[in-house]
């Protein structure tokens, strides 16, 4: 398995992983949260900390989702063209034969008596 293999199947996961916790998530305050203890009035035991660890963790895998696409990015596999295979291109394409294709004739249109 070569580097670029392992940052796709690592943005793969966190992509998955991000989703979810966001899933959980309710914008409107009810979420995951209120389910266990109510409105924000009633916090109970670990409500506010369920809040806070979704939110913390939302931005952990969204800083490591940007973080991994970018470091893939380095670790893309690329052919290089040697000096060799650049002179054998370079020669080939003066060697080609020129092709000439005339250019394109305007229509004119026929014009249609009118009804009248």
């Amino acid at each position: 398995m070569n580097a670029y293999t392992l940052f796709a199947v690592l943005i793969l996961i966190v992509s998955l992983l991000l989703i979810l916790v966001i899933l959980v998530q309710n914008p409107k305050g009810g979420g995951l949260s209120s389910s266990f203890g109510g409105g924000g009035g009633q916090m109970l035991g670990g409500v506010k900390q369920t809040n806070d660890f979704l939110e913390k963790s939302t931005w952990t895998l969204a800083a490591a989702l940007v973080g991994f696409i970018l470091l893939s990015n380095f670790v893309i596999p690329r052919h290089n063209v040697n000096i060799q295979d650049q002179t054998e291109l370079n020669s080939i394409l003066d060697n080609a034969p020129q092709v000439n294709t005339p250019a394109a004739e305007p229509v004119q249109q026929e014009s249609t008596p009118e009804a009248k």
